[in-house]
């Protein structure tokens, strides 16, 4: 049986997905993962290894290799995708260099490449909160948005438009980035120009450098700030074809620039002014409900494509016959989930397909940019990309959505 290393942080919600594949292709997972008290156990075979410590993991992951002889190495988030390459390249696997995975993670590193290739980029500049703040955004142009350097999701992403919003964001991101472990990144924060106009997520493969595009994605809902809440994807996409070979073309030199050549990439791209610009570039796939999206529309799940070019085997990417959509229900305010109301009714809205909730009732919930993930999601199937995109508006006003206010309590 062909043997597949997955490199997966402990709580990943994308492992189901491939072990679901893996056992329709007939191929055996190895998850590695960082926690002795993951999930991971429960549902397939695991080692467990260290995602700040490659030696130390590398020397686990090649004592495995002994036994189940790994054909392939693929990291299911950004957190894995380094080590994955690490693991890849010791084992004379097909992969991309550690540093070129890594690029796709940090995203300081990212736009500075992009401006060594002379790939258009925003304007970007790294500030080191540690410092005074106000000594380095003297000349700033706003808008700007204040990120993370390794985060995805939109956690800890905001618009600001002055200096003291600026200032208040940044106080916020360092919050939201207190517990990671590496200094620079906890240290240090990317301020970017605002580029307004329509966002698009792609998804493709590379192999040996090759880019196959899946998809575009849509997404219809203006993305305005302060924060970047992704709500509706809808695809195939209703860009005219000249802008799609666009985003296609600059999705294609931005992995030349990053020197990434195998795998999964998704992306987020804006269009402003006749031009494309490169938002994210992530060398893994779309997250894991939203890929059962693919699944409807081209009848083979994401994760199987993943994992069959992984192994080299030749792939037929089928052509969408239908459009297919999801929303991915946006977690409205602070507080403690107590019911969502109206799922019957939204689910008899015409060509609704699915619809779950993630998170169950009494939960706390924490709306961006502190929080991170979604209440549930909404998917449709239709004949047109507009049909999609009103019944998943329809069922979402179905929806209400009971939440309890957190109550502080402070003591004497």
């Amino acid at each position: 049986m062909r043997s597949v290393l997955l490199v997966a942080p402990h709580n990943s919600y994308r492992i189901h997905a491939y072990v679901e594949a893996a056992n329709h292709l007939g191929i055996n997972l190895v998850i590695a993962s960082q926690s002795q008290y993951s999930l991971v156990s429960a549902v397939s075979d695991g080692i467990q290894v260290d995602f700040s410590d490659d030696e130390l993991s590398l020397v686990v992951a090649l004592e495995a290799n002994k036994q189940h002889q790994f054909q392939a190495v693929i990291s299911t988030d950004d957190g894995g995708v380094r080590l994955a390459s690490v693991i890849a390249q010791a084992l004379g696997l097909s992969s991309n260099a550690p540093d070129s995975a890594e690029l796709t993670r940090r995203k300081d590193l990212a736009r500075q490449r992009l401006q060594s290739k002379n790939i258009v980029t925003p304007a970007f500049r790294v500030v080191d909160v540690t410092q005074s703040i106000p000594s380095q955004i003297i000349d700033l142009a706003y808008p700007v948005v204040v990120k993370p350097l390794s985060m995805s999701g939109s956690k800890g992403v905001i618009r600001v438009n002055n200096d003291q919003e600026l200032l208040d964001a940044v106080d916020r991101v360092k919050t939201i980035v207190a517990h990671i472990s590496t200094p620079f990144e906890r240290e240090h924060v990317l301020l970017e120009e605002y580029i307004s106009g329509n966002e698009v997520a792609f998804e493709g493969l590379l192999h040996k450098g090759k880019l196959r595009q899946l998809t575009i994605f849509d997404k219809p809902d203006p993305m305005e700030g302060p924060y970047f809440e992704e709500t509706y994807y809808v695809t195939p996409t209703r860009l005219p074809e000249m802008e799609q070979l666009l985003v296609h073309h600059r999705v294609e030199e931005a992995c030349e620039a990053y020197g990434l050549r195998e795998g999964p990439i998704h992306a987020e791209l804006r269009l402003r002014d006749n031009e494309v610009y490169i938002i994210e570039i992530a060398s893994r796939t779309i997250g894991g409900d939203c890929a059962d999206m693919l699944k409807f529309g081209l009848n083979i799940g994401l994760e199987e494509l993943v994992l069959l070019q992984s192994l080299g085997k030749p792939l037929d990417i089928p052509t969408m016959e239908n459009s297919v959509g999801v929303l991915m229900i946006p977690i409205p305010s602070q507080g403690i989930l107590r019911r969502v109301e109206g799922i019957s009714q939204a689910k008899k809205v015409p060509h609704i397909t699915e619809i779950g909730i993630s998170v169950r009732d009494g939960y706390d919930l924490f709306p961006l940019p502190e929080g991170s993930s979604y209440l549930g999601f909404i998917f449709a199937k239709a004949p047109t990309a507009d049909l999609v995109e009103e019944a998943l508006r329809t069922a979402h006003t179905c929806l209400k959505i009971v939440i309890m206010p957190t109550i502080k309590v402070f003591s004497r």
